[in-house]
């Protein structure tokens, strides 16, 4: 069956249309593309607003979470309205508003080595906008094995870097990065943040590149790897080199087919994240020994900026990084019970404190589960 364009569809696309690089065959090369997003978070907003816009005639969405306060900031796809929506509706909802005539496939999945190569091998392209080693390392070795392109963003604070993996030849993400970092070196962007306005940069190097690959114009980011500095406002440009050692894309790759990334990148999956540690001690198990009055020490390793943000009015502020040269401040003598936001930090500090001869404890959930537990004026960042 021959595609076209309706009446009311070349109107609305007529600024491409007038463009000799995309004119009616390039509109009809949208119409026909179908691209997958996975995340529907800070770098998928942008992508999923102006890929819809652009008359991409199918993209698919994965997504499982829900919307939070805390995303509004930046995925600007959701509105305040929409708090506690699925993040699949909201966005589709947008989408459907900016232009009905693209179809949308919802995934409300996680995506998994068991699920992957069966929902990315529908689409032409994949565009990875997560947040975690986990699934990019995923991503990337199911681009490879089904020969998809994979359009590469990733965001920290006021830093983000795009690229084009797996395309034509070009490098995979195991060649820029062969072995993730130590769990907990990088800091995730609920830990870091991140400029709510970075991954509308980012986001939009993607798409740029995304209609490009579809188009089959200009030079795509393939091989070259843009890192984007936005106090300095300065891009960079970094050479790539496929690795034809790669264990996934070389000349005698030894992946061939998806594995347990949780384990590879030594990350705990998230129905895991929450086990209680031996020793932790519940927020509401602190107040009560305040009240009693009882002597131990409650120190506070966040940052800080975070600090004045929300803190518990008995705490003293030990930033991780500054803990071992201040241990003299500490008194040997009684308990000390850490805190940080949500009890990753405070853990390692209770490991510190105890190699160091200290007794110590961590208060599970941070001071996020002391505004839900002992007290709700305490802001929640």
């Amino acid at each position: 069956m021959e595609v076209t364009l309706s009446k009311d569809e070349i109107l609305r696309y007529s600024r491409h249309l007038i463009i000799p690089e995309v004119g009616m065959e390039g509109q009809l090369k949208l119409k026909q593309a179908s691209v997958l997003l996975i995340g529907t978070g800070g770098l998928g907003a942008p992508l999923a607003l102006y890929l819809a816009a652009a008359g991409v005639g199918r993209i698919g969405l994965v997504d499982f979470d829900v919307v939070d306060f805390t995303n509004l900031q930046r995925q600007v796809i959701h509105f305040t309205s929409d708090v506690g929506r699925k993040k699949l509706d909201s966005a589709a909802a947008k989408m459907r508003e900016i232009n009905p005539f693209v179809t949308i496939d919802l995934h409300e999945v996680a995506l998994s080595s068991e699920n992957a190569l069966e929902i990315l091998k529908n689409y032409d392209i994949v565009v990875d906008g997560t947040d975690n080693f986990p699934t990019r390392y995923l991503v990337n070795d199911a681009c490879v094995l089904l020969n998809k392109p994979n359009v590469y963003g990733s965001i920290f604070r006021f830093e983000g870097q795009a690229t084009v993996f797996a395309y034509q030849g070009g490098p995979c993400y195991r060649c820029l990065y062969p072995e993730p970092p130590p769990p907990g070196l990088v800091p995730s962007c609920a830990e870091g943040g991140v400029l709510g306005i970075l991954p509308g940069t980012i986001g939009l190097i993607q798409a740029t590149e995304t209609v490009k690959l579809i188009l089959g114009i200009g030079q795509p980011l393939v091989g070259r790897l843009i890192l984007y500095d936005a106090l300095a406002m300065k891009f960079r440009e970094l050479k790539l080199r496929r690795n034809v050692e790669c264990p996934v894309c070389g000349d005698h790759p030894t992946i061939t087919k998806l594995i347990d990334y949780h384990q590879f990148c030594g990350v705990p999956r998230q129905a895991e994240a929450p086990q209680p540690v031996e020793g932790d001690i519940d927020p509401t198990e602190v107040k009560a020994r305040i009240d009693r009055g009882e002597k131990f020490q409650l120190i506070d390793v966040r940052e800080p900026h975070e600090y004045r943000i929300a803190r518990i009015p008995t705490a003293v502020l030990i930033p991780l990084g500054e803990l071992p040269k201040r241990l003299g401040e500490l008194d040997a003598s009684v308990e000390i019970v850490a805190h940080c936001k949500g009890g990753t930090r405070s853990a390692k500090a209770v490991d510190l404190l105890k190699q160091s001869g200290f007794r110590a404890r961590n208060m599970k959930g941070g001071i996020l589960a002391w505004s839900d537990k002992v007290d709700p004026a305490v802001p929640k960042y």
